[in-house]
Protein backbone atom coordinates (compact mmCIF):
# COMPACT_ATOMS: atom_id res chain seq x y z
CA UNK A 1 0.00 0.00 0.00
CA UNK A 2 1.26 3.70 -0.72
CA UNK A 3 2.95 5.86 1.94
CA UNK A 4 1.55 9.54 2.29
CA UNK A 5 4.85 10.98 3.75
CA UNK A 6 5.27 14.86 4.54
CA UNK A 7 7.56 16.51 6.96
CA UNK A 8 6.84 20.20 6.93
CA UNK A 9 8.24 22.71 10.06
CA UNK A 10 6.42 25.91 10.50
CA UNK A 11 7.30 29.13 12.60
CA UNK A 12 3.76 30.33 13.45
CA UNK A 13 3.17 33.72 15.72
CA UNK A 14 0.01 34.94 17.17
CA UNK A 15 -1.10 37.36 19.39
CA UNK A 16 -3.16 38.46 21.83
CA UNK A 17 -6.42 39.86 21.42
CA UNK A 18 -5.12 44.13 20.71
CA UNK A 19 -1.86 42.90 21.77
CA UNK A 20 -2.82 43.14 25.70
CA UNK A 21 0.14 41.51 27.67
CA UNK A 22 -2.31 38.79 29.24
CA UNK A 23 0.12 36.14 29.62
CA UNK A 24 1.79 36.51 32.72
CA UNK A 25 5.17 35.21 34.30
CA UNK A 26 2.80 32.50 36.35
CA UNK A 27 0.51 31.71 32.93
CA UNK A 28 3.55 31.51 30.72
CA UNK A 29 4.64 27.87 31.48
CA UNK A 30 1.15 26.62 31.85
CA UNK A 31 0.23 28.16 28.74
CA UNK A 32 2.81 27.01 26.50
CA UNK A 33 3.25 23.56 28.28
CA UNK A 34 -0.23 23.22 27.48
CA UNK A 35 0.27 24.05 23.64
CA UNK A 36 2.37 21.78 23.61
CA UNK A 37 -0.10 19.40 25.13
CA UNK A 38 -2.86 20.33 22.94
CA UNK A 39 -0.31 19.44 19.84
CA UNK A 40 0.78 16.32 20.70
CA UNK A 41 -2.28 14.92 20.58
CA UNK A 42 -2.74 16.22 17.02
CA UNK A 43 0.38 14.88 15.77
CA UNK A 44 1.94 18.28 15.97
CA UNK A 45 5.57 18.20 17.34
CA UNK A 46 6.64 20.90 19.06
CA UNK A 47 10.97 22.06 18.74
CA UNK A 48 10.40 25.48 20.27
CA UNK A 49 7.62 27.90 21.90
CA UNK A 50 8.07 31.22 23.63
CA UNK A 51 5.12 32.62 25.29
CA UNK A 52 5.62 36.50 25.50
CA UNK A 53 3.11 38.55 27.33
CA UNK A 54 1.68 39.51 24.33
CA UNK A 55 2.35 37.19 21.46
CA UNK A 56 3.14 33.68 20.87
CA UNK A 57 6.59 31.92 18.83
CA UNK A 58 5.96 28.02 18.01
CA UNK A 59 8.57 25.98 16.26
CA UNK A 60 6.22 22.97 15.34
CA UNK A 61 5.52 20.38 12.63
CA UNK A 62 2.39 20.65 10.55
CA UNK A 63 1.04 17.12 10.49
CA UNK A 64 0.00 15.93 7.06
CA UNK A 65 -3.85 15.58 7.92
CA UNK A 66 -4.30 18.90 8.90
CA UNK A 67 -4.14 22.08 7.14
CA UNK A 68 -2.50 25.14 8.63
CA UNK A 69 -5.77 26.73 9.46
CA UNK A 70 -7.33 23.97 11.21
CA UNK A 71 -4.36 23.07 13.03
CA UNK A 72 -4.18 27.09 14.47
CA UNK A 73 -7.70 26.88 15.45
CA UNK A 74 -7.31 23.23 17.16
CA UNK A 75 -4.77 25.23 19.45
CA UNK A 76 -6.10 28.45 19.83
CA UNK A 77 -9.51 28.12 21.01
CA UNK A 78 -9.13 25.95 23.67
CA UNK A 79 -5.46 27.68 24.61
CA UNK A 80 -7.77 30.88 25.04
CA UNK A 81 -10.27 28.84 26.92
CA UNK A 82 -7.24 27.67 29.29
CA UNK A 83 -6.06 31.33 29.68
CA UNK A 84 -9.58 32.61 30.64
CA UNK A 85 -9.75 30.11 33.08
CA UNK A 86 -6.30 30.84 34.68
CA UNK A 87 -5.29 34.40 34.21
CA UNK A 88 -7.71 37.05 32.54
CA UNK A 89 -11.24 36.33 32.06
CA UNK A 90 -11.86 39.00 28.76
CA UNK A 91 -8.58 36.79 27.36
CA UNK A 92 -8.87 36.20 23.63
CA UNK A 93 -6.06 35.34 20.85
CA UNK A 94 -6.44 37.81 17.84
CA UNK A 95 -8.49 36.27 14.68
CA UNK A 96 -5.67 36.38 12.56
CA UNK A 97 -2.53 34.37 12.48
CA UNK A 98 1.36 34.25 10.70
CA UNK A 99 2.67 31.10 9.46
CA UNK A 100 6.14 30.81 7.75
CA UNK A 101 8.20 27.21 6.52
CA UNK A 102 10.80 26.94 7.49
CA UNK A 103 13.30 24.46 6.09
CA UNK A 104 15.31 21.77 7.98
CA UNK A 105 18.67 23.72 7.28
CA UNK A 106 16.88 26.84 9.15
CA UNK A 107 15.72 25.05 11.95
CA UNK A 108 18.05 25.82 14.86
CA UNK A 109 18.75 29.59 13.50
CA UNK A 110 14.25 29.74 13.85
CA UNK A 111 14.83 28.04 17.84
CA UNK A 112 17.49 30.73 18.34
CA UNK A 113 15.21 33.82 17.61
CA UNK A 114 12.52 32.12 19.60
CA UNK A 115 14.84 31.34 22.19
CA UNK A 116 15.84 34.86 22.07
CA UNK A 117 12.41 36.70 22.72
CA UNK A 118 13.39 38.39 25.61
CA UNK A 119 16.46 40.43 24.42
CA UNK A 120 14.76 40.93 21.16
CA UNK A 121 11.55 42.77 22.25
CA UNK A 122 14.00 44.89 24.08
CA UNK A 123 14.75 46.32 20.70
CA UNK A 124 11.78 45.74 18.55
CA UNK A 125 8.00 46.00 19.64
CA UNK A 126 5.60 43.52 18.55
CA UNK A 127 4.29 45.46 15.65
CA UNK A 128 7.81 45.98 14.21
CA UNK A 129 8.66 41.70 14.47
CA UNK A 130 5.37 41.11 12.39
CA UNK A 131 5.79 43.43 9.90
CA UNK A 132 9.33 42.62 8.96
CA UNK A 133 8.36 39.39 9.32
CA UNK A 134 5.55 39.87 6.53
CA UNK A 135 8.09 42.04 4.36
CA UNK A 136 10.94 39.64 4.55
CA UNK A 137 8.48 36.19 3.17
CA UNK A 138 6.66 38.89 0.49
CA UNK A 139 3.52 38.36 1.98
CA UNK A 140 1.54 41.28 1.12
CA UNK A 141 -0.79 42.90 3.37
CA UNK A 142 -3.09 45.97 3.81
CA UNK A 143 -2.02 47.18 7.37
CA UNK A 144 -5.95 48.31 7.99
CA UNK A 145 -6.26 44.40 8.54
CA UNK A 146 -3.21 43.24 10.13
CA UNK A 147 -4.20 43.98 13.51
CA UNK A 148 -7.45 43.09 15.50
Amino acid sequence: MPQSLAKVYLHVIFSTKDRKPFISPETKPILQAYIIALASELGIYTLEIFANPDHIHWLCTLPRTLSIADMIQKIKIPSSNKMARIGPKEFHWQKGYAAYSVSQSKLETVKKYIQNQEEHHRKITFQEEYIQFLEEYEIEYDLRYVWD
